[in-house]
């Protein structure tokens, strides 16, 4: 019996990604069109996520998918709340005989998860570190204090640390996300969460916090009966100055208490007054779900699932002179892949014996929202699905040298993700950005939360013909002067060779995958173990 199935596999399947044909032109017009100004930058609720998701679902139909959506359609409604701050929205701290008022955009942004068209509140202030209860570190940023009702001021990010046996060392954990901190703070019973932005603890300047934060959000919608926080939202580090000075703290002091297993919650003796006028609209939104059926009689109920999230910010604020957020990039070059790999699947003469399901997914950029709502609503069940193989943001800047797996080595199919790049030539290189926590940011994490193994197939690091280093100036000039800005645009002089590479690597994996007698899994000890 030979040692790894992947081996068999490989030497009994002998069609190649190649061979169905997998192309960067078509993989290039895909992402020209998506990310155009017609599309008006593929905002969730507007006429250009519209149009986005007609172009997916009729360019899935002439690849030779079937519907997997709702009552025999492409799509599967996902019903969501648009939830805008207007922009009269305040925020006031204020100590005995002295305020400080906040403007919005320029020193705050935040919602009213609340979803009331007009919310006020007033509460006590308190320091809550990075707002972590981790057991399994022996972290408590708590310590027993009750918050209930006050306005919990923290750090995004977590402990520093290069142990990987605390938090991860380097490698950002759950417990760093934004979205964790908030939804400690409605566990806990607070009124409000407040984060002080710094880039070194975001990963990410004021800029993408402002464009993201600063128009309308997409919200599950809160039954009747249900708690949330009356106001979630960050401050500059200029504005976390400013409230801290007046219980005669600093932003770098906090910072550094935070980062001592010793902190305990620090009482700011600030009282925190906010005026939350909201715009609220129900929001017409969709995934966009093909299936190309597997061969075996047996195996052909349980799928491989490919997916790419197809919306961008839309229509917003002017940034010299273009309100337009094309997002080409962020995730025009995902979804472009998503096509392309249902045509090539579509064109095998011998399908594998699993099932392959497409999905492209809404309101990725307002929390993961449309994959999550998948996965609490699967069109497969969890216990059928093999894997998720992601794509989102990837770069088309030449042939790549390697590919970035993060999450990969937590899964049974780390091996033969191993031996499949060796056979396509490419490296397979660690996240540059650990400390960025990527895996709990993209569309995958949704799958991982519900036990499905699940990974982006992420972007080239190097690039043959450049010098070395070379992926990662550029990634840092994307992300410093692209990354959700307007400037997302398409240009003509990209090379999409990497995306093809991409596309080819991944066909080979989740082909492979759709061809093994058992469901892969999450190593055992993972959190996600199924």
């Amino acid at each position: 019996m030979l040692k790894s199935i992947g081996i068999l596999l490989i030497a009994a399947c002998p069609i190649f990604a190649q061979d169905v044909g997998i192309s960067a032109e078509r993989i290039r017009e895909h992402t020209k069109f998506l990310s155009g100004d017609l599309l008006e930058g593929r905002g969730v609720g507007q006429r250009g996520g519209q149009l986005a998701t007609e172009y997916i679902a009729t360019q899935f139909a002439l690849a030779g998918a079937r519907p997997a959506g709702d009552d025999g359609t492409w799509f599967q409604k996902v019903p969501l709340v648009g939830v805008e701050t207007q922009p009269t929205a305040t925020l006031t701290a204020s100590v005995t005989g002295k305020s400080v008022d906040f403007r919005w955009m320029d020193d705050f942004v935040g919602v009213n998860p609340e979803q009331r068209p007009d919310s006020s509140f007033e509460a006590d202030a308190i320091f809550v570190g990075h707002g972590i209860t981790a057991p399994e570190w022996k972290w408590d940023d708590f310590k027993g204090v009750d918050v209930s009702g006050k306005v919990l001021v923290m750090f995004t990010n977590e402990p520093a640390s290069n142990d990987p046996k605390f938090f991860d060392g380097r490698a950002l954990t759950y417990y760093g996300r934004w979205v964790y901190k908030y939804e400690e703070a409605l566990r806990r019973g607070a009124r409000g969460a407040i984060i002080i932005h710094t880039t070194p603890t975001a990963s990410y300047g004021w800029d993408v916090v402002r464009n993201s934060w600063g128009r309308e959000s997409p919200f599950v919608k809160v039954a009747a009966g249900d708690k949330s926080l009356s106001f979630q939202g960050w401050i500059t580090r200029e504005a976390g100055e400013q409230m801290l000075a007046m219980a005669g703290r600093t932003v770098d002091e906090l910072l550094a208490a935070s980062e001592k297993p010793e902190f305990k919650p620090i009482d700011l003796n600030i009282q925190i007054r906010a005026h939350m006028p909201t715009k609220l609209r129900d929001l017409e939104t969709r995934n966009v779900a093909a299936i190309i059926p597997g061969s075996d009689a047996r195996l052909k109920d349980e799928v491989v699932i490919y997916s790419a999230h197809w919306d961008h910010l839309g229509v917003g604020n002017q940034i010299n002179g273009d309100a337009i957020y094309n997002g080409a990039i962020d995730n025009a070059t995902g979804c472009a892949i998503l096509l392309e790999l249902a045509r090539a699947w579509a064109s095998m003469g011998q399908k594998p014996r699993r099932s392959a399901l497409f999905l492209a997914v809404t309101a990725e950029e307002g929390g993961l929202k449309g994959s999550e709502y998948y996965a609490a609503h699967p069109i497969v069940a969890p216990s059928k699905t093999a894997i998720d193989l992601n794509y989102d943001a990837l770069y088309p800047w030449g042939r790549a040298k390697d590919v970035v797996l993060t999450g990969a080595e937590r899964t049974t199919v780390w091996p033969l993700a191993q031996q499949l790049a060796k056979r396509v030539s490419l490296d397979i290189s660690p996240d540059a950005q650990p400390e960025a926590g990527h895996y709990f940011r993209s569309d995958h994490f949704s799958f991982a939360h519900v036990g499905i193994p699940a990974f982006s197939i992420g972007h080239a690091t190097e690039f043959a013909g450049k010098p070395a280093g070379f992926g990662e100036r550029a990634y840092q000039e994307y992300n410093s002067k692209h990354y959700h800005q307007p400037s997302d645009e398409f240009q003509a002089d990209w090379d999409f060779t990497a995306l093809q590479q991409a596309a080819e690597y991944g066909f080979l994996l989740g082909r492979d995958v759709a061809n093994q007698d058992k469901l892969p899994d999450w190593r055992p000890g993972d959190p996600f173990h199924r």
